[in-house]
């Protein structure tokens, strides 16, 4: 029997107004499922209006200029839920869903959800759990001591992985897809007799250990920034935005 890397997997990724998962808005996101390694991909795209301008910042990073989002783009509402929709469907299905930095994308989505549909992603997973597998900390985790920074761009480059478009929704989430393969085979020994279901549980145990740890750093370097131990998704916004 495979392993799970070897095996069927989506991934999911967004384009934003910007960093700041509580006031920040999606204005592009993508999932995208493969059945096997090299397999053609089956991509969906949304495209939306979030209805407030986009930063110059951030149309530098994806270029998606206001003038594109009001003329191409669609309210946020229905494709809040078009979204959620679709990855509670990975969910059913039992596929694992890959997500790059996993408590951003996840959590924007939650807001927007409650923004848009007065709702919340976890209800969407009542009934099947989701499987998050997030390259960034699988990477962090399994090659610890590794000097460097560990984007989607740096672990594309580590891995040998093509990622063509960058910023693009459905090219990261195609490219973070083939990074957790790449990762699943670099560390068989370690991950082959895991399932999906307790690389998930333990990912949460990973990820709060890295945020201690960046925390730590901080105060040492007198850094006044607070990091979330929260994966894959942090907790609910203190009030609405």
């Amino acid at each position: 029997m495979s392993s799970w890397y070897e095996g069927p997997l989506a991934a999911f990724d967004t384009e934003t107004t910007g960093v700041d998962v509580e006031t920040d808005r999606i204005v592009s996101a993508a999932v995208v499922v493969q059945d096997t390694p090299g397999a053609r991909p089956r991509v969906t795209r949304w495209l939306v209006n979030p209805g407030v301008p986009v930063p110059a910042g951030a149309t530098e990073v994806h270029g998606l200029t206001d003038e594109h989002l009001q003329r191409n783009g669609r309210w946020p509402a229905p494709v809040m839920y078009e979204i959620a929709e679709k990855l509670a469907e990975q969910a059913l299905v039992g596929r694992p869903l890959v997500v790059m930095n996993a408590p951003f994308d996840l959590t924007i989505l939650d807001r927007e959800l409650r923004r848009h549909r007065t709702s919340s992603l976890d209800r969407w997973f009542e009934a099947s759990p989701l499987l998050v597998l997030d390259p960034r900390v699988l990477d962090k985790h399994l090659d610890r001591y590794r000097k460097g920074r560990r984007t989607l761009t740096d672990l594309c480059a580590h891995y040998g992985v093509s990622l063509e478009g960058a910023h693009d929704a459905g090219a990261d989430a195609l490219a973070s897809l083939d990074v957790v393969r790449a990762v699943g085979r670099r560390f068989a020994a370690r991950l082959e007799r895991l399932s999906p279901a307790e690389l998930h549980t333990l990912q949460a145990v990973w990820h709060a250990a890295q945020a201690r740890g960046l925390q730590a750093w901080f105060a040492r370097s007198g850094t006044e920034e607070t990091v979330d131990p929260a994966w894959p998704l942090r907790p609910d916004m203190p009030a609405a935005a």
